[in-house]
């Protein structure tokens, strides 16, 4: 395998003009011209990655979020980033990053979340703006429909154990049943506002900050399942896109739980 080969596949399915304005999308270390003998797949890129990468003799490490937001000035080994960077280059481990491109297509992250919590009729949630006319279907986060409508606290126990997370974070119940549900994966507080206009019962994410559950305002159930529990599911949905393109390539799947938050 030629890693623009692998690169042609991906950025056709998550183009990335797709991705936001502060992201860091595409070939972060490497050569396109790389034969790749095998990838590690993962949702962050770590020094442990790499690491793992060298055991498994993989030469590449696809991961969801970049490595690298912004320049790096020196590399000097005195941050994680910069280590991480450096042992990649020592090892000829390139390093690609599919990250908000792949969030805000159709049959990208939010619609694997959404699969996993069982919703029906999804679609986008937040349309992306300033696209060629004759794009569709792209945008952040997603609404769907629950199947059979359940009570709020049965609601929540089926997506802690659906997105099988240690602990999850909400708002005052409504004392309503949860029939229309809001979600995104990663970082979607920005997101609240158009949640309640399209009359979600619950909105599904991560990273509020405390005075931002404060907007849910008795309109609506904020629940915060974790960044990385939210998103988990992106190795599986890369390794999913890359097999059904090339069956016979070799894809690990990263057994580093990278996730830098702990519970008690």
């Amino acid at each position: 395998m030629i890693l623009k080969d692998i690169i042609a596949h991906l950025e056709q399915v998550a183009p990335l003009e797709y991705q936001e304005s502060y992201d860091n999308s595409g070939l972060i270390v490497g050569n396109e011209s790389l034969e790749v003998t095998s990838a590690v797949v993962s949702l962050d890129c770590t020094e442990e990655v790499v690491e793992e990468a060298i055991t498994k003799g993989a030469n590449l490490i696809i991961s969801h979020h970049p490595i690298v937001f912004s320049g790096l000035k020196r590399f000097t080994g005195s941050d994680y980033v910069e280590r991480t960077v450096i042992k990649a280059i020592e090892n000829k481990i390139a390093i690609y990053a599919i990250h908000t491109n792949l969030d805000s297509v159709i049959n990208g992250v939010n619609k694997k979340i959404g699969d996993q919590l069982g919703l029906k009729n999804l679609s986008i949630l937040k349309p992306k703006l300033g696209l060629s006319a004759n794009i569709i279907n792209v945008g952040s986060g997603m609404i769907g429909t629950v199947e059979t409508p359940l009570n709020e606290l049965s609601f929540l126990k089926h997506v802690k154990q659906a997105l099988n997370a240690p602990a999850i974070k909400y708002t005052n119940l409504l004392n309503k049943p949860v029939a229309k549900v809001a979600f995104c994966g990663g970082s979607g507080s920005f997101l609240l506002p158009e949640a309640i206009a399209q009359g979600a019962d619950v909105f599904i994410t991560s990273d509020f900050k405390y005075h931002q559950y404060f907007d849910a305002d008795n309109q609506i159930v904020i629940v915060d399942v974790g960044h990385y529990e939210a998103e988990k599911c992106t190795k599986e949905l890369i390794c999913e896109i890359l097999t059904e393109k090339f069956p016979i390539f070799t894809l690990h799947f990263s057994e580093i739980n990278t996730n830098p938050v702990n519970y008690l």
